[in-house]
């Protein structure tokens, strides 16, 4: 075990928070899996979605761990070349997606004679971060002008966002507000910001116009669920979501302070996603609003260490990946707890490495093994520089005893007294 945790580089801290994290989410997967267990499709085995959960997690530190190996600067070069085969799976996603527990079908993708099946969009969020960080921190002997950011960036990054956006408006609405912030951060000339944000809003508003022409359409199928859920948010209409949120309330005034106790939940038997996007509502209905206000501490607590990893990263490119990777994460966990609670509509946003789901687990490492990599590698930096002061010091010690020798010899053998019978033995001598 010893020899394990010697082998693991970067911020510890990091580490540390992400193992609290996860061992912390056994227990509410475990309570909340009875939900899946005993439904139209359970067999009542609850051992066997906490075993699926730890299998879920187990590979996703290990995709931590051989990410955060890899050579930092080879990075740059996925990106690129990851950003048009992302696009071909989110194309691919659009026409043969699969339904996975009552999700849209065009979110999804299953890989042929294996059966696992993710969610094309989470790969597509980091090649895409990764890309514009990459641009954003290339040496130029000009400045950005706004004719050619338009080709180089903006372009790939509409292309991904528009692939996105038929079957999952929040994902895309997030990705499109981390790159603006990503931008902003890489010091993008605010005016031209300005621009990208109004074509923004014009291509969203062109795409509601297509969809209320062609309603019909199997890309555009999701747009009214978008206006209901909006609608019903803004005029407390009941609709299908609202039977979700009036649980997870439920489930949230139950806990009170100190909550029911482990695996007492009540309302997991009615929440659908009780195990996934409603899993928020479940910790505080169990462990209370000290439960509740711990897992928002530690989430805190990691945004806070992603700052301070991206302060000590030494090149432009490191800080932009920690910000662009370590931020969305945050903010997606923000974003569930706000929908639980009723701040927001309901976006099928996941709770980072508690809510269960296997691509969703995976991709979420797959991030943070790339954030760890930053900061081993501001770590390499410092035991170099360690390890070479340490070895000028080791020098200067040895210069300094030469001298010390040598003073000595010249002491002994080049004496100018002369305390033999020989007038000439000094001059024999030397």
């Amino acid at each position: 075990m010893k020899q394990l945790l010697s082998n693991l580089k970067g911020d510890k801290v990091i580490w540390s928070f992400l193992a609290l994290l996860a061992l912390f989410s056994f227990m509410p997967v475990f309570s909340a899996s009875t939900n899946l267990a005993f439904g139209r499709d359970g067999d009542g085995n609850t051992l066997g979605y906490l075993v699926k959960h730890l299998a879920h997690l187990g590979m996703g530190f290990m995709i931590i761990y051989f990410v955060h190996k890899v050579p930092f600067h080879y990075f740059r070069v996925i990106s690129r070349i990851g950003l048009p085969f992302v696009w071909g799976l989110l194309a691919l996603t659009l026409f043969k997606g699969t339904h996975i527990g009552g999700a849209n079908a065009s979110r999804w993708l299953q890989v042929p004679f294996i059966g696992i099946s993710f969610q094309t969009s989470s790969i597509a969020a980091i090649i895409l971060y990764i890309y514009v960080a990459r641009y954003l921190s290339k040496t130029r002997e000009t400045p950005i002008t706004f004719k050619l950011s338009i080709i180089e960036l903006w372009v790939p990054v509409f292309i991904t966002l528009a692939l996105i956006l038929p079957a999952n408006f929040s994902t895309t609405a997030l990705m499109f507000a981390m790159v603006v912030m990503v931008a902003f951060i890489g010091k993008y000339p605010l005016k031209y910001i300005g621009f990208i944000i109004g074509m923004a809003i014009a291509g969203l508003l062109l795409f509601f116009f297509i969809a209320k022409t062609f309603p019909d359409s199997k890309f555009f199928n999701r747009v009214g669920t978008w206006s209901s859920r909006i609608e019903n948010f803004r005029s407390d209409k009941p609709g299908e979501d609202d039977y979700q949120i009036e649980k997870a309330k439920i489930a949230i005034a139950s806990g009170n302070l100190y909550g029911l106790g482990p695996g007492k939940s009540v309302q997991r038997h009615f929440l659908p996603q009780s195990s996934s996007d409603f899993i928020f509502a479940i910790i505080i209905e169990e462990y209370g609003l000290i439960g509740g206000l711990l897992v928002l501490g530690l989430y805190l607590l990691l945004l806070f260490r992603f700052v301070i990893a991206a302060h000590k990263a030494t090149t432009l490119f490191g800080k932009l990946v920690v910000i662009s990777l370590g931020f969305p994460m945050i903010f997606q966990a923000l974003i569930n707890m706000a929908v639980a609670v009723e701040l927001l509509p309901v976006t099928g946003q996941t709770l980072p490495l508690i809510s269960s789901g296997g691509s969703s687990i995976w991709m979420t490492c797959f991030a943070l093994g790339i954030i760890i990599n930053v900061t081993k590698k501001e770590e390499e930096i410092e035991q170099e520089m360690k390890e070479a002061a340490q070895r000028e010091e080791a020098l200067q010690k040895l210069i300094d005893k030469q001298l010390e020798e040598d003073q000595h010899t010249e002491t002994d053998n080049y004496s100018i007294q002369d305390s033999s019978k020989n007038p000439m033995d000094a001059v024999i001598n030397k």
